[in-house]
């Protein structure tokens, strides 16, 4: 059986003359079932200072364009010059790094998602890239530590070992927030569809949060296909705020912050996946609930037991 976008969101109604009385209830309608977030693209360097006031220019213009959240990718507050910086640099959540960014929100009145922040781990030879997001209030919701360590031989010859610093989380987390149930996850993430499926189906999760800081090479080659089949098989939002361009002479990120919903479609893109700025769009409440009626995979899915037995 075939389903369209336009059958599933019912597009196939006669126009409507703005100003008229029916074009204004439309508009009411569609704000009181959709809500405004932004995504943000960096080039984040080895300065905690000029990230920070990057960062803060970004959240003006997210505030000031309505949205209640923006989301900005990993490592956001600092890209180090040679390996071991960040363990140089990370803190606790409590720290005075992170207290910016929460009275950056509170100042503001936005919820921030902060992709990859480099925690202070459980001793001095290791961080958690962690996830975390603060509300309008300045007040920390929750937290998650990415799962997945990217280490990897990139084709090029370029390798990779975050597991040398970094200590891996244990827990899925979802946390609910004023645009959504939000899924968190962290860039390397993006490959295991198991940690969606979770963040979906026993989770909840309305929104996937995806920050990251793709190299040029993977995020070439795969870095859109990904986030739309992870929007496409949970029926999620998904957010992918992206670090762009050259950080410095070693490493250079892929860039292409995106905003996909439930359908597979973008609906948010900056015009150069390089450049410093945000993209908008509006979380809508009804194609969600819409695509998972119509095409209802949750009720489809078959349960680990299934599969258990299929494969004897």
């Amino acid at each position: 059986m075939s389903f369209s976008l336009s059958s599933l969101t019912n597009s196939h109604i006669a126009p409507i003359r703005p100003n008229s009385p029916r074009a204004v209830a439309v508009e009411s309608t569609m704000a009181a079932n959709s809500l405004r977030v932004a995504a943000a693209q960096m080039t984040s360097i080895n300065d905690l200072a000029a990230n920070f006031a990057t960062c803060s220019r970004l959240v003006k213009e997210a505030a000031a364009s309505g949205a209640k959240l923006i989301c900005f990718p990993e490592s956001f507050s600092f890209i180090g010059a040679k390996d071991g910086d960040s363990l140089k640099i990370a803190e606790p959540l409590e720290g005075p790094i992170m207290k910016q960014y929460c009275s950056l929100a509170r100042e503001s009145g936005i919820w921030l998602s902060l992709g990859g922040f480099q925690e202070k781990g459980s001793d001095d030879e290791h961080l958690f890239n962690t996830h975390v997001v603060v509300d309008d209030a300045g007040n920390i919701r929750s937290t998650y530590r990415k799962i997945h360590l990217f280490d990897v031989d990139t084709p090029g010859g370029r390798s990779y070992k975050e597991s040398i610093f970094t200590e891996a989380g244990k827990n899925v987390v979802a946390v609910d927030s004023p645009v959504g149930r939000l899924g968190l996850t962290v860039c390397y993430d993006l490959r295991f569809p198991e940690i969606y499926q979770l963040l979906r189906f026993q989770h909840e999760a309305q929104i996937l949060l995806v920050p990251s800081a793709f190299t040029k090479v993977t995020g070439q080659a795969h870095w859109e296909v990904l986030l739309r089949a992870r929007a496409i098989e949970t029926q999620c939002y998904v957010i992918a705020s992206a670090q762009a361009g050259k950080h410095n002479d070693k490493r250079e990120s892929h860039g292409e912050t995106l905003i996909i919903d439930p359908w597979g479609t973008v609906v948010g893109r900056l015009p150069d996946i390089l450049s410093t700025g945000i993209t908008i769009a509006d979380i809508d409440f009804s194609l969600i609930d819409s695509v998972r009626a119509k095409m209802p995979i949750a009720k489809h899915r078959k349960p680990v037991e299934f599969w258990k037995s299929a494969s004897l």
